[in-house]
């Protein structure tokens, strides 16, 4: 059984204002003094919070240990009258360029990009799970490729753009498309057909480092795990800890595995990815291995039966299938903004975000 980490990112606001603000002070003196696990540290832009777990054997210990952070994140965004929210997208933005996180790199990719990072006001959730080796993370990688789109789908929680509902569940999903590589990753021989694949797009000017190779899922460059992207952050550190397990789940059911890759199109794989991030968990999905239209309940109910060994032997099948239930009938995170701007506009959004921040 896999160990894994989760890396949760959030966006800071002015509670007046619903717009992304900078705190007025280093965020991190105290949140950093009081921490005991895991790791603080600021993402791309000035308004944004990245936290990324320990290494974790299962759920419970993961749950706690996010919802502490989270619990004091939002304890000392409040006593600068600042909220705090796992949103996939910021609803609102303002018209001037964001400001920067003080880092040489984040400063180098505004310079490269600076029409898209003057709108990247996305947040993501990335979840690491350990791997054996790289040809073990490649085989995972192909395995799980049919599987990004329904994982897209259940994560959806960025609908709002421009402060109007974009029509798309995960509209950070969309945004993404903008970035040099981006979506779903090739299918790979081995290890070696991946680091040489690799090697040559980190030679060419559009891509300036391995960190822009930003498929939704990949082999970590610092840990040795595979690393899922395709997640919008989480309102909820119980939903993040189901995309986790679900993950786990799969990773080491692909290990296992003997069974025969099923051949994929990279075509249906893509219009796959789309469609779930315009639906999310309330209409149907494309299903990649012919095209023809299928729920999203029953898309769920295939990945049930097929990690459900991998979900006993870690404990979670239990708690996979009454939290999945619960999502599909309840709603991922993008139906639950949907319902609090109905209830009292952009502010009221927030307001619940931040609110479920603790649960």
């Amino acid at each position: 059984m896999s160990t894994f980490g989760i890396e949760e990112e959030f966006f800071i606001f002015d509670a007046e204002t619903g717009m992304p603000a900078q705190p007025r002070h280093d965020p991190f003196q105290e949140l950093l003094a009081a921490q005991r696990a895991g790791q603080v540290q600021q993402e791309l832009l000035a308004c944004q919070i990245e936290y990324a777990s320990t290494v974790c054997q299962d759920r419970t210990e993961a749950l706690s240990e996010l919802r502490n952070f989270r619990m004091a994140l939002a304890y000392h965004a409040e006593r600068e009258n600042l909220r705090v929210a796992g949103l996939g997208s910021a609803p609102m933005i303002p018209h001037q360029a964001p400001v920067l996180t003080d880092n040489q790199r984040y400063h180098e990719i505004g310079e490269f990009l600076s029409g898209i990072t003057d709108e990247h006001y996305m947040c993501g959730l990335h979840i690491h799970v350990s791997i054996p080796d790289r040809e073990a993370g490649v085989k995972a990688l192909n395995f799980l490729r049919p599987w990004l789109p329904l994982l897209c789908a259940l994560a959806a929680n960025s609908p709002y753009w421009h402060g109007t509902d974009s029509k798309f569940s995960s509209w950070r999903t969309i945004h993404y498309r903008k970035w040099s590589v981006q979506g779903i990753p090739p299918h790979f021989g081995d290890a070696a057909d991946y680091e040489s694949r690799l090697a040559r797009l980190a030679s060419a000017e559009a891509v300036p480092d391995l960190g822009h190779i930003g498929w939704g899922i990949r082999l970590s460059e610092n840990y040795p795990t595979i690393e899922l992207r395709v997640a919008d952050s989480q309102m909820r550190a119980h939903d993040s800890v189901l995309l986790a397990v679900l993950t786990r789940a799969l990773v080491d059911t692909a290990i296992e595995s003997i069974t025969p890759e099923e051949p994929f199109y990279p075509e249906m794989l893509d219009l796959a990815l789309w469609q779930a991030a315009k639906n999310g968990v309330h209409a149907n999905q494309l299903d990649p291995r012919n095209g023809a239209t299928i729920s999203t309940r029953d898309l769920a109910r295939r990945l049930l039966k097929l990690t459900e060994p991998a979900l006993r032997e870690s404990k979670d099948y239990d708690f996979a299938v009454h939290s999945l239930r619960n999502l599909l009938e309840t709603g991922n995170g993008a139906v639950r903004q949907r319902a609090a701007f109905a209830r009292g506009s952009i502010s009221h959004l927030l307001e619940n975000a931040h609110a479920e921040m603790q649960m």
